[in-house]
């Protein structure tokens, strides 16, 4: 008789079960629970111990600066917050370093691609300033805007009315001083023929005025397919194929990977993803086009991006290592600091001496 109903024995009742000795039903249950949860993992734990392997090693010499490094700037340098002072300690911030663009936010655009003048009103006195104390360094309109991906609000770069007023704000904005567009449309899918269409258009009329066209670009797949499989599963285009990569990157003067975001959960795990962020940048990128690796200037905690992982050092030495393994004398390579704002006097004294030096 099931004990919980009584018992016909004269004498006292058994106690419990020990609460560590669970009935053998339940050790199956757990050991099968426990395999299942291994066999799970194993592929995750594969693929990061790949990368913590992929960290080892020692970079090439000579893997440091080019001197075609690239910094991002938020919106206050061109909305009036910032002043003469301002652009003062930014130049002695920069001088000595490797920094030979700088992507100012002087946006966004409209969803239908339309650049109200009203947003970036002291965009011609940041670009004299910077050309009177930093000489030889580009200012560049940092343009952007959210993508109709994963919701219904957004751009829409399918719809050539749109692209034709991206064109548009681009010539408007380079007449106003700028010496490049630097276009930040995401989340981008990988494929989009209609955002290659937008570049070529871009490049013609830069190309007509001797100035850059460049662009942020997502993380390449890890994986082969990759980008495909995580389709499946979220509309978020998260990493694009290398193929389609090397198609935008031909099409550009420049191209910044964002590598960064990774959820990578260490040091060595995120130096090792970036190590191969650059040999699969590389391996697409023309000679003729400057790759710039994205370095996290800025501090986060979330699944997307653990600060305590995604630090400048370990950025840097997995730039190194991808370009000493895949291209160590590429002269059109840089790194890109995102973003100026948050940045710590860590972050640029990381960068100074581990890349720059």
């Amino acid at each position: 008789m099931d004990r919980t109903e009584g018992t016909t024995q004269a004498g006292p009742e058994p106690g419990p079960e020990p609460a560590t000795a669970p009935p053998p039903r339940h050790r199956r249950w757990l050991r099968r629970a426990a395999l299942a949860l291994l066999i799970a993992l194993l592929p995750l734990l594969t693929v990061e111990t790949a990368l913590y392997i992929n960290y080892t090693g020692d970079p090439a010499q000579g893997t440091r600066t080019r001197n075609r490094d690239a910094l991002w700037l938020g919106h206050a340098w061109v909305d009036g917050r910032k002043k003469d002072a301002d652009v003062t300690a930014l130049a002695s911030r920069l001088r000595g370093t490797g920094i030979r663009d700088l992507y100012v936010h002087s946006g966004p655009l409209e969803h239908d691609g339309t650049l109200p003048e009203s947003v970036y009103p002291r965009a011609r006195w940041f670009i004299d300033a910077v050309h009177e104390k930093l000489p030889g360094v580009r200012v560049q309109a940092f343009l952007g805007d959210v993508l109709a991906t994963e919701s219904s609000e957004g751009m829409r770069v399918e719809d050539p009315r749109t692209r034709a007023a991206v064109l548009r704000s681009a010539r408007q904005i380079l007449d106003t001083g700028y010496e490049g567009i630097h276009l930040d449309l995401e989340p981008m899918p990988s494929g989009n023929g209609a955002y290659l269409t937008l570049l070529d258009s871009l490049r013609r009329e830069t190309r007509s005025r001797d100035a850059q066209l460049s662009v942020a670009a997502h993380q390449i797949d890890p994986l082969p397919a990759l980008h495909t499989v995580f389709g499946v599963f979220t509309d978020q285009p998260k990493w694009w194929s290398q193929e389609f990569f090397g198609q935008v990157a031909r099409r550009v003067d420049q191209i910044a990977v964002m590598s960064y975001d990774t959820a990578q959960p260490l040091e060595g795990t995120y130096g090792g993803y970036v190590a191969q962020q650059t040999s699969l940048a590389l391996e697409v990128t023309p000679a003729s086009t400057d790759l710039l690796m994205g370095l996290p200037f800025y501090w986060e905690s979330n699944f997307d991006h653990w600060g305590h992982a995604e630090t400048v050092p370990a950025a840097v030495r997995g730039v190194r290592l991808g370009l000493s393994r895949t291209d160590a004398d590429r002269a059109r390579f840089g790194v890109a600091l995102y973003i100026d704002f948050a940045a710590t006097d860590a972050d640029w004294r990381a960068y100074k001496e581990d890349w720059v030096r």
